[in-house]
């Protein structure tokens, strides 16, 4: 780019306009570049599982723990911090990084190392932030003693979710149900018995992964429609479950190939490939309408989360196993960690 730049500001020597334009353009460059940068490394300090004993193994009162509901009770605000953290996470992916996903492909295909090809960070912080939300939400189950006060914070998480459907936060909503989907949180059936679950349920059938997730796709081409004719930001909002639309990408590069059996190339493929990346650019420019709340979403990025061993020991704990294989790993479960300890 710079080299690029350099030849075409020789050709405007006599007046300078367009090499102080240029000049301008490459500053704005390295300071995004920068900024991605600096994301990085931010990204990399955040938030490690939790493994300590005195934790997992709830030395400490059950009052001098801290939970979600003590943060936030209300449903719809958590469902639109939620959505304030995932454009914030979608406005630092560009369509190179998207595009990263084929050429990596292509290099593998190829048989060639491409160790010039700088990480897609940006994509793995998305995917990392989704696996953290889900494990955070088995974490705030788990971690109760009390059966009431367990069942009180599955019910708000599915209030969360649904609140997250009607945003059109698709992801944040797989995410919270892909946590309470986790061994240790449904293996909590006498917890689940107390649960109104008609209303889980219904957001299951929306994440059905059956017919390669129809009802889910419906739902987002709903969401889609409702976004273009939207007048106000909070109707503009459609944010994707972002590992479907990765895998979206990734197949329709995979299946199809580069040319036609007569040599010429594959506009079609190519062309719907543009169509999914510039309605993902479409979403991530929605300005969010929502105002942070710095409590809430240090809470939501910074808190402690479990690890899978420390979820299923306190999974445990909570409702004894109910078979000789549940108590076994238990057993080993506490051995382990205390040792480890």
């Amino acid at each position: 780019m710079k080299e690029i730049a350099q030849r075409i500001t020789q050709c405007d020597e006599e007046n300078g306009t367009i090499k102080k334009s240029i000049s301008q353009m490459t500053q704005n460059v390295l300071v995004v570049l920068s900024t991605r940068g600096q994301f990085q490394e931010v990204r990399e300090k955040i938030r490690q599982p939790v493994s300590d004993k005195g934790t997992i193994l709830k030395t400490k009162p059950q009052s001098a723990q801290k939970d979600i509901l003590s943060v936030c009770s209300d449903p719809l605000i958590l469902a639109q911090q939620l959505t304030t953290i995932e454009l914030e996470r979608l406005g630092n992916i560009f369509p190179e990084d998207l595009m990263q996903i084929i050429s990596h492909m292509d290099s593998l295909d190829n048989h060639k190392c491409r160790s010039d090809v700088t990480k897609t960070y940006n994509l793995e912080a998305y995917d990392n932030w989704f696996n953290c939300l889900s494990m955070l939400v088995a974490t705030e189950i788990c971690k109760v003693v009390k059966k009431k006060q367990r069942t009180r914070v599955m019910e708000f998480f599915i209030d969360v979710a649904r609140e997250c459907f009607n945003i059109g936060n698709f992801n944040s909503m797989m995410a919270i149900i892909s946590g309470m989907n986790l061994s240790p949180v449904a293996r909590l059936k006498k917890t689940w018995s107390k649960v109104k679950t008609a209303k889980f349920d219904v957001l299951e059938h929306h994440m059905d992964p059956s017919s390669n997730f129809c009802n889910y796709r419906t739902a987002l081409q709903g969401a889609t429609q409702r976004s273009q004719s939207a007048n106000s930001s909070r109707e503009k909002i459609v944010i994707p479950v972002f590992n479907l639309f990765i895998k979206d990408i990734f197949f329709l590069h995979k299946i199809h190939s580069n040319r036609l059996p007569n040599g010429h190339i594959n506009f079609k493929k190519f062309w719907e490939i543009s169509r999914q990346i510039h309605d993902f650019l479409t979403w991530k420019q929605v300005e969010c309408p929502y105002e942070k709340d710095k409590k809430i979403q240090t809470y939501l990025l910074t808190t402690p989360i479990y690890t899978e061993e420390a979820l299923f020991l306190a999974s445990f704990e909570n409702e004894g196993p109910d078979n000789h294989m549940e108590k076994d790993s238990w057993k080993t479960l506490r051995s382990t960690l205390l040792n480890r300890a």
